[in-house]
């Protein structure tokens, strides 16, 4: 008790060192406190954006020798050169994802870029970002989509769905808003040709929370998405059955024979049975999806169930998946660069304040040094009637820590007070960017209880930290030396 009465005394009657201390660990706290509440307050918008409306938590793919993002590599000057490779052993991997505990929902999805064009309203031709989806899953896995004109697209129909924000511009440029059936055309160019596409509108959607490029996001069924990617369509091979309902060409057993109609002809060979028009149906693709028809997909886009840590569950399932050749990666590296770029900011961020924290600690420990050479006759004395050395560290660390204590409430306190006000100012954010990762047009940030505490500690380590040099210094003292020099 005496020595805690100690404490206060000495840091009363030094309080001008005091108080310099006591502002630069508050000014050091709210600075860590209010950026990392922006940056913490974009990390959850950003992250509710995505998990609820376009990645889910966990997205599955192939490996390779580059990060994907859902639409492409997530260096965007490769964009042309890379396309999104295909998932292998699809069915295999699903077996292995509906066995898996911890997860709410899944839904497989082919991606990739096209052009998109309302022929009946404008010849304008504009990106898209094409989701092919299975719509009994993809819908039941992302609540952040909301319907706002149609409907939702249905299994086993070709279509597509806009979002309300390109709705919006194709009313503003022409004067008719796009309804419902009208055509789709999607163009998007391989190697040595195009792939064109037509499908009717069957819905307009709106996401909870936009980011910033997802309005360019069409939904489409997953074999208009095939086509337009030039996704091969994986079927089961075809055995002699004997079906009935298949016309009998007369090719026999041996199929070798199926263009060798002989010296006489076509007409000769079939006979006048012949019939072009049943002849062509039956070697011609089939205008219907077949959902049953394993692969030709490039994701698997995994919900987890709450409470379900999403980077244990990734470490986990990558030792189940390591056999098929895919690897699971967490939701930032398939939203894109966008999300990255946010987690490096958040890096430099705190490298920056840890560098300021640095500086302070030199301060701090100079201030202690300069309040201890000032103390050689007190701490003398205190070592000489019996003080320890234990109780000298005891005394100078305490008193560091207890400004440092009274710092860190004032710092969360000021930062708490800062963006109280900053929220009742009601500011707009003219930048897209900036508003979709804070989640809205307007300025709000939510005070985050994990990051107060956080610079609360960083406050109390300032003051332990300045205090080791000081300290030290402290214990060396002579007592007969310090006694004499008072």
């Amino acid at each position: 008790m005496t020595m805690w009465r100690l404490i206060f005394r000495n840091i009363i009657r030094n309080r001008k060192n005091s108080l310099v201390i006591f502002i630069l660990i508050v000014i050091i706290t709210s600075v860590f406190f209010i950026g990392n509440s922006i940056i913490g307050q974009a990390n959850v918008s950003l992250r509710k954006t995505y998990v609820d409306s376009l990645t889910a938590d966990v997205v599955i793919q192939k490996n390779g020798d580059m990060s994907m993002n859902l639409f492409g590599p997530n260096l965007p000057e490769l964009d042309a050169f890379i396309s999104i490779p295909a998932l292998p052993a699809y069915d295999h991997v699903m077996e292995l994802v509906a066995d898996v505990s911890g997860i709410e929902q899944y839904s497989p999805q082919i991606s990739g870029r096209a052009a998109i064009k309302i022929p009946e309203i404008s010849d304008n031709n504009e990106l898209a970002l094409i989701c092919g989806i299975d719509p009994e899953k993809y819908f039941d896995c992302f609540p952040g989509i909301l319907i706002e004109e149609g409907r939702q697209l249905q299994n086993g129909e070709y279509g597509a769905m806009i979002t309300v924000e390109r709705a919006d511009k194709a009313e503003r440029e022409t004067g008719i808003r796009p309804a419902i059936g009208t055509p789709l055309l999607f163009t998007s160019a391989g190697d040595f040709s195009f792939r064109i596409r037509e499908v009717p509108l069957t819905g307009i959607y709106r996401y909870e929370n936009p980011g910033q490029f997802m309005s360019e996001i069409v939904l489409t069924d997953p074999q208009t998405a095939r086509v337009l990617m030039a996704v091969q369509v994986a079927t089961a091979p075809v055995e002699d059955s004997g079906d009935a309902n298949l016309p009998d060409l007369g090719f026999g057993s041996n199929r070798r024979n199926i263009f060798d109609f002989g010296s006489g002809g076509i007409e000769e060979y079939f006979g006048e049975t012949f019939d072009p028009d049943e002849f062509i149906d039956s070697i011609a693709l089939s205008d219907t999806i077949d959902d049953t028809a394993g692969g030709d997909w490039n994701f698997i886009l995994l919900r987890l169930k709450q409470g379900i840590n999403p980077a244990l569950f990734i470490k986990t399932l990558n030792k189940k998946l390591l056999p098929y050749n895919v690897y699971a990666s967490g939701w930032r590296t398939a939203a894109g660069i966008s999300a990255i770029l946010l987690l490096l900011l958040q890096s430099f961020f705190n490298i920056g304040g840890f560098l300021v924290s640095i500086a302070g600690i030199i301060v701090v420990v100079n201030i202690v040094l300069i309040s201890v050479f000032r103390r050689t006759k007190e701490i003398g004395t205190l070592r000489a009637i019996g003080a320890s050395d234990k109780q000298i560290r005891f005394m100078i660390i305490g008193e560091n820590c207890c400004i440092a204590f009274l710092a860190g409430l004032g710092g969360v306190l000021g930062g708490m007070l800062f963006l109280r006000t900053i929220n009742s100012m009601g500011i707009s954010i003219p930048n897209e960017f900036i508003a979709a990762l804070l989640g809205s047009g307007i300025l709000h940030i939510e005070f985050l209880p994990g990051t107060a505490i956080i610079s609360f500690f960083i406050a109390l380590f300032l003051g332990a930290a300045a205090s080791v040099y000081p300290v030290e210094t402290a214990v060396r003292i002579d007592p007969i030396v310090a006694v004499g020099q008072g």
